[in-house]
């Protein structure tokens, strides 16, 4: 990829920063008033989503996924700051995602005569889904179900890009988690009881996971 097309990307990514702080005021429980979401969103959104978009689009830039990563991402990023916000994961926003990656993703697989890629990309939900199902039945689980559908649709980009991006992206995610609720433990920052937003660190992870497959 160019170093001008490299340039777009970053600029897409950067302008998707500008608007979330817009789109997650609009599923929060907070109330919706006429000034921008205030906090550091307002000026480190901007360079992380260009991060983000960047980052996939060095690692993926011949997979003809790579729009459809970036629509997820850009999802994501809502995602990720409703989820810090109020602890939730909504399904509109969810079904979108999904939406996004299975129609992209069949589209892909069709036009690239790569139907394999597609059955991939739908074994990756099936497994991502299912382990997700398996921890929010353990005895004193916090997982929500939010997040089992979530950790379901990023299977799909992380089965479509194979084996290697698929483990990465199903076992960080609670690497940096877990590493980050020990962290806050021992900095006395939170107590055992105290819940957490696990959706983040899904996406970050799942992120990490596409950059390696």
């Amino acid at each position: 990829m160019s170093a001008a097309a490299l340039l777009g990307v970053a600029v897409l990514g950067g302008l998707v920063g500008v608007v979330v702080p817009w789109l997650a005021r609009r599923f929060t429980a907070l109330p919706i008033r006429p000034r921008p979401w205030r906090g550091p969103w307002v000026w480190l959104g901007p360079p992380l989503a260009a991060m983000v978009f960047v980052g996939l689009a060095v690692a993926q830039r011949d997979d003809p996924a790579l729009p459809v990563l970036l629509a997820v991402a850009a999802v994501g990023l809502v995602l990720a700051a409703v989820d810090l916000a109020c602890l939730r994961l909504p399904d509109p926003l969810v079904g979108v995602a999904g939406t996004l990656a299975l129609g992209g993703l069949t589209a892909a697989a069709l036009l690239a005569g790569t139907p394999g890629r597609l059955v991939g990309a739908l074994i990756g939900a099936a497994v991502t889904g299912a382990a997700h199902v398996l921890l929010a039945l353990l005895p004193g689980s916090r997982l929500g179900f939010g997040d089992v559908k979530l950790a379901a649709v990023l299977g799909l980009p992380l089965g479509w890009l194979g084996r290697d991006a698929l483990l990465a992206g199903l076992l960080l995610p609670h690497v940096l988690h877990g590493g980050l609720v020990l962290g806050l433990l021992v900095a006395r920052r939170v107590r055992r009881d105290t819940l957490l937003p696990l959706g983040p660190a899904l996406l970050v992870g799942a992120w990490l996971g596409m950059l390696v497959g």
